[in-house]
């Protein structure tokens, strides 16, 4: 049955991720607070399914020649160091920790959207 559950809620994160609109904030909660999962995990699962569709899009936008390689080492090398960085705190440090700090960057996240929105009506 936990199978199922899994799926329905991959399912559900797997929705906004397609359309380009993040499905990390909407996986990984969905992942911790109704599948149970640890956030270490939680962040993971997001992580290991990010490869393929980013491989995808990637190609997609080569494709549609949509690309601009223009600068892309100054854009590469320091995510390449950050993503490494990241990888090893999340290592680290605790869950609740992680919880914490991934609930601080969605709640800051939402009221940088929210000002966004509100300069554009």
């Amino acid at each position: 049955m936990q199978f199922y559950l899994y799926l329905l809620l991959g399912f559900l994160g797997g929705i906004p991720a397609g359309m380009g609109m993040g499905g990390g904030t909407v996986t990984i909660p969905l992942l911790v607070l109704v599948g149970g999962a640890e956030q270490k995990i939680a962040q993971c699962a997001n992580l290991f399914a990010f490869l393929p569709m980013s491989l995808f899009a990637l190609k997609t936008h080569a494709e549609n020649k949509l690309l601009q390689t223009r600068g892309i080492v100054w854009i590469i090398l320091p995510a390449l160091v950050l993503s490494g960085l990241g990888a090893w705190a999340a290592a680290v440090l605790p869950s609740e920790l992680l919880k914490k700090g991934f609930g601080a960057f969605l709640i800051g996240l939402s009221f940088v959207g929210f000002f966004k929105a509100k300069e554009k009506s």
